[in-house]
C-alpha cells in the first residue's frame, strides 16, 4: 500500500491517545517490508520505535512523528505525519541505511495530552544508542505547500493547565459570616493574574500568558453560602524558565488570595508541556540539508508541543513545513492533511538521513 493510502486508512481509523492500537498495528505490519534491523512494538503504550543498524555505538539519527488523534478525528494531521515516516522507512528498505550510522524512525503515541515523548524516553531504547540528532516536524497551514519553516530558539510555547480548588464553608444564606466564602478571593485572583500577562508581541524571554478556562463557584442553592470553588488556568510561556516563573507567580497570588480570605487551596497541573527550545546548529544544519525552500519564524508558536522532551534529552530540532497557504487551520472540523505534502516531507527528512553529523 502506498503512502498516500496509509494516510488515508488511518485518517478513517483514528484513535484517541492512549488508545491508537489501529495505528500501531498498521505500523507494525508496513514495517515488516521495510528491512529494520528490530523493531521495539508497544512502546510507551502505543508507540513503535523502528532501527536500522545494529552497533549501539555508531552515530544515531532519530526521527519521530506521532500517531495519535483528537476526539473528532485526525484534524491535526499525525496521520500525514505518520505517513511521512513509513515513506522514509520504505525509503531504508529500498536503499539502506548510511554505513556511518544508525537511523532510528519514533512513531509516538499520545503527543496531544504531552505524555507520548516522556512515554518512549522511560521505555530506554533511544538511550542505549549514541544519538547524535533528533528531528520532528509538524505541518502548518498557512504557510507555502512544503515550506520549511525554522526557529533557532523556541519553536511551540511551554504550556500548562493548572487547576485551584479553593476551600472555605458553607453556611446558611442568611448568615453568610458565619461562613467562609470563596467568591471574593476567585474575583480578586481572576483580576490579578490577568495583569501577568505581557503584551502579544513581546519577546521570547518576556512573553507569558494567562488564559482563564473554568470558574466553577459554590451550586446552585439559594439558601447556602458557597463554600468551595475551583479556577482554572492554562499558562504559556516561550521559555522553560519563563514559563516556572509565571507558574510560581501565579501560585503565589493564589496563596495569598487564600490566606487573605482564610481559605485552604490545592493546585494541580494538567497536560503539563515544556518549551520545545531547539539547539541552534541543528536548525542550521536544516536549512542547510532541506534542499527546499526555508523560511525562519519570528516569533514561536503559541501552541505546545511534547517532541521538546526529547531535546532536554538529546540535541536535535523541531522544524514546521507549510501545507498550504489557504489550507484550513489545525483542529479545524473541516482539516485534512494535504497528500503532496508526504513525498516533500519525506524527502527532507531523507535529506537529514544523509547529512553529515554536526561535529561535537
Amino acid at each position: 500500500m502506498n503512502t498516500v493510502q496509509l494516510r488515508h486508512d488511518l485518517h478513517l481509523h483514528p484513535g484517541i491517545s492512549g488508545d491508537e492500537w489501529y495505528a500501531h498495528d498498521l505500523v507494525v505490519r508496513e514495517l515488516a517490508s521495510c528491512a529494520p534491523n528490530r523493531v521495539f512494538d508497544h512502546v510507551g503504550g502505543f508507540g513503535v520505535v523502528a532501527v536500522w543498524g545494529t552497533e549501539q555505538s555508531l552515530p544515531t539519527i532519530v526521527l519521530r512523528g506521532d500517531i495519535d488523534a483528537l476526539p473528532i478525528g485526525h484534524r491535526c494531521g499525525h496521520d500525514g505525519h505518520t505517513a511521512i515516516l513509513l515513506q522514509v522507512a520504505q525509503w531504508l528498505g529500498q536503499h539502506g541505511r548510511p554505513q556511518d550510522r544508525n537511523v532510528i524512525l519514533v512513531f509516538q503515541p499520545e503527543e496531544e495530552t504531552g505524555f507520548g515523548s516522556q512515554r518512549i524516553l522511560d521505555a530506554g531504547i533511544l538511550q542505549q544508542y549514541n544519538v547524535r540528532a533528533v528531528y520532528g516536524l509538524h505541518n502548518l497551514p498557512g504557510y507555502p505547500l512544503g515550506t520549511v519553516v525554522l526557529n533557532r530558539r523556541t519553536f511551540a510555547a511551554a504550556s500548562t493547565g493548572v487547576i485551584y480548588e479553593l476551600q472555605g464553608r458553607n453556611t446558611h444564606a442568611s448568615t453568610p459570616e458565619k461562613g467562609i466564602n470563596p467568591g471574593l478571593a476567585v474575583a480578586q485572583i481572576i483580576q490579578r493574574v490577568a495583569q501577568l500577562n505581557s503584551a502579544p508581541d513581546a519577546d521570547i524571554d518576556t512573553f507569558r500568558q494567562s488564559t482563564l478556562i473554568c470558574v466553577q463557584l459554590g451550586e446552585e442553592a439559594f439558601g447556602t453560602s458557597a463554600g468551595q470553588a475551583q479556577v482554572m488556568f492554562t499558562l504559556r510561556a516561550f521559555t522553560n524558565d519563563a514559563m516556572q516563573h509565571l507558574l510560581a507567580e501565579v501560585n503565589s497570588i493564589v496563596q495569598q488570595s487564600a490566606s487573605q480570605y482564610h481559605l485552604t487551596m490545592q493546585q494541580s497541573l494538567c497536560e503539563p508541556f515544556y518549551a520545545t527550545e531547539n539547539h541552534a546548529a541543528h536548525v542550521e544544519h536544516i536549512e542547510e540539508y532541506c534542499d527546499c525552500r526555508y523560511q525562519y519564524s519570528l516569533t514561536p508558536f503559541r501552541w505546545s508541543e511534547d517532541f521538546a522532551n526529547y531535546l532536554i534529552h538529546f540535541p536535535g530540532a523541531m522544524f514546521g513545513i507549510g501545507a498550504g497557504e489557504h489550507h484550513v487551520e489545525l483542529h479545524h472540523p473541516q482539516y485534512e492533511f494535504p497528500d503532496a505534502l508526504i513525498p516533500l516531507a519525506a524527502q527532507v527528512f531523507v535529506n537529514l538521513i544523509n547529512a553529515p553529523f554536526i561535529q561535537k
